[in-house]
């Protein structure tokens, strides 16, 4: 299983918890998992038609899934999987 950071915003959803252990050979089979075990993230991470939402970044280790194979991405046990919301803002 592999791991998932979860990012402060996000920590609500999950119990306060920074960090989630979560089944799955690819990305969206772990993320499926974690939204599993905790419906309330489920809106934050998707849109509705079940797409990962445009602001949120997700790693595997260190390298952004985008580049990759999005979410089939294959994931073994020793990887970590980190959720990235983008922020926005500042002066204009």
């Amino acid at each position: 299983m592999a791991k998932v950071l979860i990012p402060t915003p996000l920590r609500q959803f999950t119990d306060k918890q920074d960090a989630v252990i979560a089944a799955g050979s690819t990305v969206g089979e772990v993320l499926g998992a974690l939204t599993a075990q905790f419906p309330a993230l489920r809106n934050n991470l998707y849109n509705a038609e079940g797409k990962l939402r445009s602001f949120v970044n997700v790693y595997v280790n260190d390298e952004d899934i985008r580049y990759l194979d999005k979410d089939a991405t294959a994931v073994k046990d020793s990887d970590t999987l980190s959720i990235v919301p983008s922020i926005a803002g500042g002066r204009s």
